[in-house]
């Protein structure tokens, strides 16, 4: 059995965070604070935010690495072959909240997890994704989002984009609200059958497309005018965002399980953000084309 590389995968998460920072601070104009923390139960990060830029109202790209004794009883119910062991948890994680409506919201995280104890042999996996949050729709920018996620998953098996991309559709949605976070991407977690070598190429890979997916989108819509209305619209989006964060995700969940850095888990909560009650658009309407065309789980490409 290969034992996986952990001093390896640091380093590329290191790297890749900066890679992002980096593209994202150029196109925008404005850097990234940087923020380095230390972890008492062992571990620690550096969380970089971007605030109230010419195009990001709010990005943050983290990078954690925590690790410990044991997990708490929440993260081995499920997994009892964790308990007892010590583990090791690392990632870099992202949401980018732009200031025009035009342009989406995005995410994406990969991420490594190791648990170990003597005389047995390790148990890892890794896991990532990224996702799509538009609040008005344009067919061609999805169509380019699911392209080159296509291409990410292409050299590992030509049946892996639709294997993570319905993975991403089931994953992201709100069950309280049945309604899609956004228009998906890819999802993937306890990777391990490939083993480390491939499952660790696959993560990378999926880093290394997320500016080539995202970035694109972002130079195309950034000059589009909006008003009040279409501001509006994209404050009450945002809800279905914080929704979800807080009651489903599971780097969220793991994060304040295993008593992480709150200010660090926390930071991919948009600035702004407004709820209403039952609240319905316009027949007719682009924000009703939203719900109608592109909140629907179907093939991109």
């Amino acid at each position: 059995m290969t034992i996986p590389d952990v001093d390896s995968v640091k380093k590329y998460l290191l790297g890749l965070q900066d890679s992002i920072c980096a593209a994202l601070s150029k196109e925008d104009g404005q850097p990234f604070v940087q923020d380095e923390w230390q972890r008492a139960e062992g571990g620690g990060g550096r969380s970089r935010v971007l605030e109230e830029g010419h195009l990001f109202e709010k990005a943050g790209i983290n990078f954690s690495h925590v690790s410990g004794p044991g997990l708490p009883v929440s993260a081995t119910a499920h997994r009892p072959e964790l308990a007892g062991r010590s583990f090791q948890a690392m990632g870099v994680s992202l949401v980018i909240h732009p200031r025009n409506p035009y342009i989406p919201t995005s995410h994406a995280n990969v991420r490594f997890f190791i648990a170990e104890k003597a005389g047995a042999d390790p148990v890892w996996w890794f896991g990532g994704g990224f996702d799509l949050t538009p609040y008005y729709g344009y067919e061609e920018d999805v169509v380019h989002w699911h392209t080159v996620s296509q291409q990410a998953c292409a050299p590992f098996g030509a049946e892996v984009y639709a294997r993570y991309k319905k993975w991403c559709d089931e994953y992201f949605f709100l069950k309280h609200r049945n309604e899609p976070r956004g228009v998906g991407g890819l999802f993937f977690d306890d990777l391990n059958e490939w083993g480390f070598e491939k499952s660790f190429a696959f993560m990378q890979s999926v880093g290394n497309h997320y500016i080539p997916a995202y970035l694109p989108i972002v130079q195309k819509r950034k000059a589009h005018a909006y008003g009040e209305r279409e501001r509006d619209f994209q404050l009450y989006r945002r809800g279905r965002y914080v929704e979800f964060n807080l009651v489903y995700d599971r780097g969220t969940l793991f994060g304040l399980q295993t008593g992480g850095r709150t200010e660090s888990i926390l930071m991919s909560l948009p600035p702004l953000v407004k709820w209403r009650y039952d609240w319905q658009p316009e027949p007719g309407s682009a924000e009703a084309e939203l719900y109608e065309k592109y909140l629907r789980p179907q093939a991109w490409i």
